[in-house]
């Protein structure tokens, strides 16, 4: 079973913020990405256009290593390769293109497939709010780093 979410929303931060947002792997990542927890953070490799990093989250008790990829313009995105909650291959898809008032229009898709009972809980709950917690936390972080200039 694959759960599938799509959602969209404008943000001030203009479209090559939005994209170095979710491309930057510094160590200050998870400053920048609230909902990371700090001790899970790790890069592992990077390029010009790809990373691989483990990242998850303290409540619920999460992690995922994942592939991101940013070599298409206005495309970013990220695969499991391995996860305590979701099958290898599952991952997200962020679509970034100039909104008409100015900053940024994102088209965010998300796709996992639950791995574990932890899995099924964390893809269940995704599911049933419809994408509304990812279009919330992505918006506040898109949005807060534009305000801090």
């Amino acid at each position: 079973m694959i759960v599938r979410l799509h959602t969209e929303f404008d943000t001030v931060l203009p479209p090559d913020g939005v994209v170095s947002t979710l491309t930057d792997f510094s160590p200050r990542r998870p400053e920048v990405w609230p909902t990371l927890d700090h001790a899970k953070y790790k890069l592992h490799e990077s390029g010009e256009t790809y990373a691989v990093v483990t990242e998850g989250t303290h409540r619920p008790d999460v992690w995922a290593r994942e592939r991101y990829d940013w070599s298409h313009p206005g495309l970013v995105s990220w695969a499991a390769e391995d996860s305590n909650f979701s099958a290898p291959g599952s991952g997200v898809e962020v679509a970034v293109s100039q909104a008409s008032g100015g900053g940024s229009h994102v088209e965010l898709d998300w796709h996992r497939e639950p791995r574990g009972v932890k899995g099924y809980l964390v893809v269940g709950l995704m599911k049933i709010t419809g994408g509304r917690i990812l279009k919330s936390n992505y918006k506040a972080v898109f949005d807060r780093v534009a305000r801090q200039g």
